[in-house]
């Protein structure tokens, strides 16, 4: 019975928690973060995908105007 009491009276599995629940909140933050960081990045390259296709046929219409 006094073991069970002192084991109640513990607090250093609170540390613990409390580590744990900090490094769960960081680990979320970092994961939303990189999620963002991708999404913005794919988008970018899209852009820069579209933009370069756009002007590739803007020019394979102008080499096709001009007989070549």
């Amino acid at each position: 019975m006094k073991t069970l009491i002192n084991l109640m009276k513990d607090e250093s599995g609170a540390s613990a928690a409390e580590y744990a629940l900090i490094l769960a909140i960081v680990g979320s933050i970092i994961a939303i973060a990189a999620i963002t960081l991708g999404n913005a990045v794919g988008n970018a390259m899209n852009r820069a995908s579209t933009c370069v296709d756009s002007r590739t046929r803007a020019d394979t219409k102008e080499i096709r105007l001009a007989g070549g």
